[in-house]
């Protein structure tokens, strides 16, 4: 989620047009048809007012259903249950990529085995049998690098941590490997439930080579063949038939108990650091060298009179011997710790460059939908002319999370810790903030009327009403006549920003296009 609108790169300016229009008194060249008269009404009236004028549109049931539920503009608790998720596991070239595709029926995943290839996506969601699932690639990103077994069990391992179930897939041509029952001996201590996939048994011949895997001890081996999607169907329903309603795993913890925060940045920022100073003691393991902790660990902390749930996702490192492959394994892990959080507090520190990683970190919270504080660490290592610079690097770097809260900290010294608490209950509110339906309509009548959308081959988009979708995080739904342009749909959420707030979280804004009925 990407500032609401999904586009980057380019600035929000004031739209021009000649002619006015959407939902608004007044005349102009509306897009169709004409406007419903909102003159003289309260924010209730104008509402009730348009929702008639909505009738004559063709909506479908999905959108009778978001404004059903929209009642009175308050209320509703907006986030919906997490879907279980299924890892794919097994080591490289086994085929877990091209299984992947199969399931998704289309190329997403990466085929090609090749050490330190990026990947930007490694969540898809996915659907089987009427049953939508969260698929999670775990891709053979480690070929040919030393302590290749240890890569591929770490990789396991962080999989299992995110996974509600598994399917281990395992090379049928070759058999089981020393590195194949090392994962299962992990798979195992997991307690999570594994299907055996059985690959490359592209016709009879290899039921045998599949049978031989009943040695692994998981039970029976699923003879499948990715490249052709041989068996794949049948992999599919055993899966489904372990996986769970509603997942285990993903998904913030919502309802009472003390607000969950994730504790982000990459290796040597000082999360630890952090977390003991907040704590009061050490209760994670500090050394310079990155990549001491291994485990996320979660930790009560009281703060500003209150307790915190923290998560130290101290498994975001990079050692000196891993290739860039290691970027993957942060990734999950700061996946699975976003997946958990209500509000992400990203460490960066102030004292050197931001770097390539922690842009990315930054944009991984906006896109999962949370809170987000940024604390700016080792704030007593900087000097005038570093922070002159920090202040140029803000505004290139994260010029897509200007809404972003920030504090300056040191966890050595426990600067300005005590500032994280109206940070965070700031950003926490914003993303729980319902603006009524009324006077969303009033606040969109009053800027369409001053700044509408620039006319587009003599036709112009009418705004024909707005209601917010859901809360954490704030997501709005504006129903029009026509396609709005990018550049236009940037401004709302800036003018939603200035007149609403929500400091601190990420708001997304969709458009429903919508014409008339046929008469």
């Amino acid at each position: 989620m990407s500032g609401g609108t999904g586009e980057h790169g380019v600035s929000a300016e004031e739209p021009t047009g000649a002619a006015t229009g959407g939902v608004q008194e007044g005349d102009g060249i509306p897009d169709e048809g004409p406007e419903v008269s909102l003159e003289g009404l309260d924010e209730e009236g104008r509402e009730r007012a348009l929702r008639v004028g909505l009738e004559e549109y063709a909506l479908s049931e999905e959108d009778l259903a978001l404004l059903a539920g929209t009642g009175g503009g308050d209320g509703g608790e907006g986030a919906a249950a997490p879907l279980p998720v299924l890892a794919v596991v097994g080591r490289p070239n086994v085929g877990k990529s091209t299984l992947v595709n199969r399931i998704l029926g289309r190329r997403e995943a990466v085929v090609e085995d090749v050490p330190g290839v990026t990947r930007d996506r490694v969540f898809y969601q996915a659907s089987w049998s009427g049953r939508d699932f969260t698929l999670v690639d775990t891709g053979g990103w480690e070929r040919n690098v030393s302590g290749l077994d240890l890569r591929v069990a770490e990789q396991a391992e962080v999989a299992v941590e995110l996974a509600d179930a598994v399917v281990f897939v395992v090379d049928a041509t070759v058999g089981a490997t020393a590195t194949d029952e090392a994962v299962v001996r992990l798979l195992r201590r997991s307690g999570r439930p594994v299907v055996l996939a059985a690959n490359k048994v592209d016709d009879a011949r290899g039921e045998a080579d599949a049978a031989a895997l009943w040695s692994l001890g998981l039970g029976e081996p699923i003879p499948v063949s990715a490249l052709h999607g041989r068996g794949t169907g049948d992999m599919l329903d055993a899966a489904i038939a372990v996986l769970p309603e509603v997942s285990a795993v993903g998904g913030p913890v919502l309802g009472g108990g003390p607000r969950r925060v994730a504790l982000l940045g990459r290796p040597n920022v000082g999360k630890s650091s952090m977390l003991n100073q907040l704590a009061g003691s050490e209760r994670v393991v500090v050394d310079p060298t990155a990549g001491t902790t291994r485990d996320p660990v979660d930790e009560l902390v009281e703060l500003g009179g209150r307790q915190w749930r923290f998560v130290d996702t101290a498994g975001i490192r990079r050692r000196v011997h891993q290739t860039r492959g290691a970027d993957f394994y942060a990734s999950l892990r700061t996946q699975a710790a976003l997946e958990k959080a209500e509000v992400a507090v990203v460490l960066l520190d102030a004292s050197q460059p931001l770097t390539e990683q922690d842009v990315r970190i930054v944009s991984m919270v906006q896109e999962a939908g949370r809170a987000l504080v940024l604390a700016y660490n080792k704030w007593d290592l900087t000097d005038e002319e570093r922070r002159h610079y920090l202040e140029r690097e803000i505004e290139r770097d994260l010029v897509q999370t200007p809404w972003a809260l920030r504090v300056n900290v040191s966890a050595v010294t426990g600067r300005h810790v005590e500032k994280l608490v109206p940070a965070l209950d700031t950003a926490l509110e914003s993303w729980d903030t319902r603006v009524p339906t009324g006077k969303l309509n009033a606040f969109l009548g009053e800027l369409v009327a001053a700044h509408p959308h620039p006319v587009r081959g003599g036709r112009q988009p009418r705004i024909l009403f707005g209601t917010q979708a859901s809360t954490r995080p704030p997501r709005f739904v504006v129903f029009a006549t026509g396609f709005l342009e990018a550049g236009y749909r940037r401004f709302i959420e800036r003018r939603l920003r200035e007149t609403f707030g929500f400091a601190g979280s990420p708001i997304e804004v969709s458009v429903r296009v919508r014409e008339k009925r046929k008469r």
